[in-house]
């Protein structure tokens, strides 16, 4: 299993699917797209950054690469906190928290996995 090809796939089907289809995204996640009519922009803006990311990390080796996949690290990180962030506030209920916050833990270690392997051929 290549990392970087397997991230790079799930970053391409999660960000289009939020950029094409951001009130469906939202509501996969138990969000509430319907009260939040704004939602699908926040979703739009979401999507696109996992879109730069895998192709970022696809399309470039070395040094560059890794600096996409950490960028990507640092983005999983975050995401895992604003997820864990948003149960201890309130405005998630524990099943959201946890239904966000673990595929934003698992991108992040499959992000450390692909850093760790070093550099592999480009995928496009």
């Amino acid at each position: 299993m290549d990392p970087v090809r397997t991230l790079s796939a799930m970053r391409v089907a999660v960000g289009a699917g939020a950029w094409l289809t951001p009130r469906l995204a939202g509501r996969a996640f138990l969000l509430d797209p319907a009260g939040n009519p704004q939602s699908p922009y926040l979703a739009r803006l979401f999507g696109i950054r996992d879109l730069a990311l895998a192709y970022g990390a696809t399309s470039t080796t070395g040094d560059a690469r890794r600096t996409w996949l950490t960028a990507g690290v640092a983005c999983d990180l975050a995401d895992t906190l604003a997820a864990l962030a948003g149960g201890r506030a309130g405005y998630f209920s524990r099943g959201q928290s946890v239904l966000l916050a673990v595929p934003a833990m698992a991108a992040a270690a499959l992000g450390a996995a692909a850093l760790s392997a070093g550099d592999g051929p480009a995928e496009a």
